[in-house]
């Protein structure tokens, strides 16, 4: 969905394969910053963030009960500095 000022919508959804409590989608477009990312659980045990984005790359992580997690669905993927990968995905 194509939103104002060229932004589009995107729905982020995680599924985990062990329980867990807390998941959070960390990136460039929220600075890494957790509190900002919180996902919501559904009730069929995904967790689910809606966000708009800009047109670009943009980096990102899932921060799942404290330990960072690749996308596993992400068509593309990143080294970054600490010597793991972060996913990507690109708004046109």
């Amino acid at each position: 969905m194509i939103l104002k000022k060229g932004k589009t919508q995107i729905t982020f959804v995680y599924q985990p394969h062990n329980h867990c409590r807390h998941v959070h989608l960390v990136g460039t477009f929220n600075a890494w910053e957790p509190k900002q990312g919180r996902m919501t659980k559904q009730k069929d045990g995904s967790f689910r963030k809606r966000l708009q984005l800009p047109p670009g790359e943009h980096r990102y992580k899932f921060l799942v009960d404290g330990e960072w997690v690749e996308d596993p669905d992400a068509e593309q993927k990143a080294p970054n500095e600490f010597g793991s990968m972060d996913s990507l995905i690109t708004v046109e």
